[in-house]
């Protein structure tokens, strides 16, 4: 997967390939893998010659695997890092498990180097479990947002496709690396260049770190009705405080039973049902990505008690918040 660096030995450092080292960790997500190192692939193409070099590193020196079960064989262990090295770990499903006492302490040594470290997916954890996103932006895939504001609030967390806050990036996963990657080469060698790389890549619209990484309310929903969309993101917003239909039908003009004649037709659902998945789909977040005891998700999912979260979520799940924990914890083990 690496390659060799072609410079010869009497070139000026500033004509040396720059260099990006990929941390794979356990169950890494190959399409944000591959969209990185195949953008810097295409950039040598497209410039001529070799402007980028990478080596591919992860604990242990030998394979690892990402989520589909596709091994990969490692250019080496976890190593000595040079100081203009790029260092991107790539993480994917279970990055708590996959985030190990060695890996963070590898890391925040070469950190201390003053090296750049991007995270890409989930890998925004690793970076934050080793202290290195402390007062900065940061993103994170949509479906671990929850339980990363819970567990890092010193992090300014961001629904962006990507944040760049001066030496530490991340990215929300699938193909927002290459969004990341042709921002990277735009710096570096211009727009141009980075065009021609999206052109190889079939990629029409590049995104900056101004565009969020979810589809739009209406485009989720598949209704396109102003009224409806603002209920939905003002739901979205008060998981924790849940507003009463009354108030959220007045917020937007319209009076209770208009809102709920509103979600019955477009939903198929009252609003109180509609508000209440979400926040159980939020409570299933907590449950499976953090150690939050039953009753915290409780409380940040809005329920006042745990036997009332316990009955509303083994009445839209089939099961209780102890079991899906327990179940979860048992499949991970395996």
């Amino acid at each position: 997967m690496s390659q060799q660096p072609s410079a010869q030995r009497n070139e000026p450092p500033t004509d040396r390939p720059k260099r990006f080292v990929f941390v794979l960790l356990n169950d890494f997500t190959l399409l944000s893998f591959a969209a990185a190192v195949e953008s810097l692939r295409i950039a040598n193409r497209m410039a001529n010659k070799k402007i980028y070099d990478w080596r591919i590193l992860g604990e242990g020196g030998d394979i690892v695997y990402c989520s589909t079960g596709s091994g990969f064989k490692l250019d080496g262990d976890l190593e000595d890092l040079m100081r203009d090295d790029v260092v991107m770990i790539c993480g994917g499903i279970h990055i708590q498990d996959a985030t190990s006492k060695r890996l963070l302490g590898w890391l925040r040594r070469e950190a201390r180097k003053g090296l750049v470290v991007g995270g890409l997916c989930t890998a925004g954890y690793t970076l934050a479990r080793a202290g290195l996103l402390d007062g900065k932006r940061a993103t994170i895939h949509w479906e671990n947002q929850d339980s990363f504001s819970e567990e890092f609030e010193e992090v300014d967390l961001t629904k962006s496709v990507f944040v760049v806050d001066g030496n530490r990036m991340t990215t929300a996963g699938g193909t927002s690396s290459i969004d990341l990657m042709l921002k990277i080469i735009a710096d570096d060698r211009g727009e141009d260049l980075a065009n021609m790389v999206a052109d190889q890549l079939i990629y029409a619209s590049i995104r900056t770190d101004q565009d969020t990484q979810r589809l739009s309310v209406p485009t989720r929903i598949g209704v396109r009705h102003p009224k409806l969309s603002k209920v939905i993101q003002i739901m979205e917003g008060n998981i924790e405080e849940p507003i009463s239909p009354s108030i959220l039908a007045k917020d937007v003009g319209m009076s209770t039973r208009q809102l709920e004649r509103l979600f019955r037709r477009y939903l198929s659902r009252s609003p109180k049902r509609y508000y209440m998945e979400l926040r159980l789909q939020k409570a299933r977040n907590l449950l499976m990505q953090t150690d939050m005891s039953v009753i915290n998700v409780a409380l940040a999912c809005g329920f006042a008690s745990p036997s009332h979260f316990s009955k509303c979520y083994r009445s839209h799940y089939d099961t209780t918040p102890y079991r899906e924990r327990g179940s979860h914890a048992s499949r991970l083990s395996i």
